[in-house]
C-alpha cells in the first residue's frame, strides 16, 4: 500500500512543470492581461508552478545583431576568426538580464500578446528575439499563444511566427488562443484558455 502511494505522489511530481508565461500588453486590466491571469489560474489549480512576467513594464531592447554573444567578448561584427565562440552573453545590460534566468528554467512558455498590426506585439517580439545570444531556452518543452484584438482576422502573421518559434526550438506547439472584441473576457474564451492549459 504504502509502496502504491510513494508511486502516486513520484508520478504526481513529475508532472509538474515550470511555466513562464510573458505578457505583453501595457493595460494591466486589458484583454491580453486577462487571458494570462485566467491561464496562470487553471495551471497552477492544477499544481504547476507558474512565474507571470508583464514584459511591457521592463526595459528589454532589441538586438543589435554586433555578435558579442557569439565570439568571446569581442565587439568587431566583420571580424570573426574561427567560427562564433562566444559565451552566450549579451551585452546589452538591461531588464532582460532577470529574465534570462527565469527562461533558463522554464519548461513551457506562453507568449500572451495583443495584436495591434498583424503580428506579435514589439513588447513581446523584443525578449523573444533576446533570446538569439543562446539560441533557444535550455528546459523549455512546450509553448502556447494568447491573442486578443479588437478586429477579426488579424492572427494569421502572430500564429505563423510562433509556429516557427515553435519548430526552430524544437518544442511542443501546444496551440492558441484568439479573442476579437466581442469575445474578450467572456465565459467562451475563459473556458478555451482553461482548456489550453489543462493540455500542460
Amino acid at each position: 500500500m504504502l509502496r502504491n502511494v510513494a508511486f502516486i505522489l513520484k508520478t504526481n511530481l513529475s508532472t509538474i512543470m515550470n511555466i513562464l508565461i510573458l505578457q505583453g500588453s501595457p493595460r494591466a486590466k486589458g484583454n491580453t492581461a486577462w487571458m494570462a491571469e485566467e491561464f496562470k489560474n487553471a495551471a497552477e489549480a492544477a499544481g504547476h508552478q507558474v512565474t507571470l512576467v508583464n514584459v511591457s513594464r521592463k526595459k528589454i531592447a532589441g538586438c543589435l545583431a554586433c555578435e558579442y554573444c557569439h565570439k568571446g567578448g569581442t565587439h568587431d561584427v566583420d571580424n570573426i576568426e574561427g567560427g562564433y565562440q562566444g559565451n552566450g552573453s549579451c551585452i546589452q545590460k538591461d531588464d532582460m538580464q532577470k529574465l534570462y534566468p527565469l527562461m533558463n528554467e522554464a519548461e513551457v512558455l506562453v507568449l500572451a500578446a495583443p495584436i495591434y498590426y498583424f503580428t506579435l506585439c514589439a513588447q513581446i517580439q523584443a525578449p523573444i528575439q533576446r533570446m538569439y545570444c543562446v539560441n533557444a531556452p535550455a528546459k523549455v518543452k512546450k509553448m502556447a499563444l494568447l491573442m486578443s484584438s479588437y478586429s477579426p482576422g488579424v492572427y494569421d502573421g502572430a500564429i505563423a511566427e510562433f509556429r516557427d518559434i515553435c519548430n526552430y526550438w524544437k518544442v511542443e506547439n501546444m496551440g492558441y488562443v484568439s479573442a476579437k472584441i466581442d469575445e474578450q473576457k467572456s465565459e467562451d474564451t475563459r473556458q478555451k484558455v482553461i482548456a489550453l492549459a489543462n493540455k500542460l
